[in-house]
């Protein structure tokens, strides 16, 4: 099967785009507005960019209606967005949170989850999570669309403070990820979780080049 999507009609029931780049890290953003509101939404469309400094990037596409996210918009007029690691057990909670609610909607509360607040960032963390960022917003990067709905705002941000729940840290001192089980996105309606691990080492790589992806600061 093969096909361009430009041109041609996908010969599948389902388009195997979403179901091809997987799994995908979910990007579970908490904003806050001018007007004090609490938004929280989840992205599979986010990503690390680099690491020094530490960078981030999640991609919104905008409403049917034409309207941009309230993710977008809050990071923009506040400056701030925050990364909250969703995790199987916190499953329910990220997917009534992709509802689509009216902005003066507190969708902490409508999603049954904790604040806790956040250092820099002018809105809150939520609770239960093992790990955040607080990003500072650094720029959007607007791509058209054939629909409303396929216009995409490109968010990037720099991570201005990093937390992580001690419980979740191991001997080694890195997360212990098979006990947190992130959450990931696949195509369709389709999720999946880690709970297992390996490591492979690059061959004949250099010393600051193993520092540099094993992450020792």
């Amino acid at each position: 099967m093969e096909y361009s999507p430009q041109s041609e009609k996908c010969p599948l029931p389902y388009s195997p785009f979403k179901a091809c780049t997987v799994p995908r890290p979910i990007g579970w953003l908490s904003t806050i507005s001018l007007n004090g509101i609490s938004n929280l939404a989840p992205f599979s469309q986010w990503q690390n960019l680099t690491f020094d400094p530490p960078m981030v990037m999640f991609a919104a596409n905008q409403l049917s209606d034409g309207r941009r996210k309230d993710t977008v918009v809050n990071a923009e007029e506040t400056g701030w967005f925050v990364w909250n690691m969703a995790t199987y057990d916190l499953r329910n909670a990220v997917n009534i949170s992709a509802m689509e609610l009216s902005s003066d909607e507190d969708e902490f509360a409508h999603a049954g989850v904790t604040k806790a607040p956040c250092h820099f960032a002018p809105g809150s963390r939520v609770a239960e999570s093992p790990a955040h960022f607080e990003c500072k917003y650094l720029s959007t990067h607007r791509l058209p669309g054939n629909s409303n709905h396929g216009w995409v705002d490109v968010v990037y941000g720099e991570v201005k403070r990093i937390h992580v729940d001690d419980r979740m840290i191991n001997e080694e001192g890195k997360l212990n990820i098979p006990k947190i089980k992130p959450l990931a996105r696949l195509g369709y309606y389709d999720y999946t979780f880690v709970d297992k691990v390996f490591e492979m080492r690059i061959p004949g790589a250099s010393e600051k080049a193993i520092d540099g992806l094993e992450g020792k600061s």
